[in-house]
């Protein structure tokens, strides 16, 4: 059996472990639910008449807003993951994983593997509870496929960042506060709920050049039938930057968290 092998069960293995924790803790999953929606609905019912009359042209403010919440439902569940994470190094789990023959970075990829489901399950939630609420996609079959795999691919770049810092975070309060800017500065900061032309110039700079901007215009280009034009290779090419960059931490961090 070869090494490549054993590391796919490995990690086959901890994703195992992970959804049996999920399933027998489901309060954070449900949290990452909550989030978005309440920030759906509010912005929907209460702050969407003022900003959508903002917006000009013919499309709703909800058709705007949607994709966004999508992107922030994403980001909602890096916390369970850097928590996760840092109450298996803090919790003396990881000492017993290294007596034993398990590959070393299998445990990381379980963890980032439950993530990334944990996704798809919260945001298709989201996605009907904004069908629900007026949200009426124009996408085309290759473009729901588009919209799974930037949804995935997010997921996946933000999975091991959120690994990473709940690596290096000292407590389970200080890795989730740790992900606090990825689920709320950066999506605030960005296009979520307004276009950047409406912005101070400061602010609209910053927006234009952080990850969650083109990612966000990507998915709203795909969802509402728009040309995606070379945003989609903006938001493709942060998503595998974030994904390298938290990668290479979180394997740098688990050596000396087990050293």
């Amino acid at each position: 059996m070869s090494r490549l092998t054993i590391a796919a069960q490995d990690s086959a293995t901890m994703l195992g472990r992970e959804l049996k924790h999920t399933i027998r803790f489901p309060l954070m999953l449900v949290a990452s639910i909550l989030t978005p929606v309440v920030l759906l609905l509010l912005f929907v019912y209460i702050l969407g008449g003022p900003i959508g009359d903002g917006l000009g042209g013919n499309q709703s403010y909800v058709d705007y807003l949607v994709p966004g919440v999508l992107m922030m439902t994403v980001a909602a569940g890096t916390s369970t993951t850097a928590i996760n994470v840092n109450t298996d190094m803090t919790g003396g789990i990881i000492d017993r994983f290294r007596a034993m023959a398990v590959t070393r970075g299998a445990l990381l990829t379980g963890h980032v593997a439950a993530g990334v489901l944990r996704t798809i399950v919260t945001t298709a939630v989201v996605l009907g509870v904004a069908l629900l609420v007026g949200f009426r996609p124009h996408a085309s079959a290759a473009g729901w496929v588009a919209v799974a795999g930037i949804v995935v691919a997010f997921a996946f770049a933000l999975g091991w960042m959120s690994a990473a810092l709940g690596l290096v975070a000292k407590t389970v309060a200080g890795a989730n506060g740790s992900t606090l800017p990825m689920q709320f500065l950066l999506p605030f900061l960005s296009s979520v709920f307004v276009p950047a032309a409406t912005m101070p110039v400061a602010v609209r700079w910053f927006t234009a050049h952080q990850p969650f901007t083109p990612v966000v215009e990507s998915l709203r280009a795909l969802l509402t039938g728009s040309p995606v034009g070379s945003t989609g290779y903006a938001a493709l090419a942060w998503c595998a930057a974030i994904a390298l960059v938290g990668y290479v931490w979180s394997r740098a961090a688990f050596r000396r968290g087990t050293r």
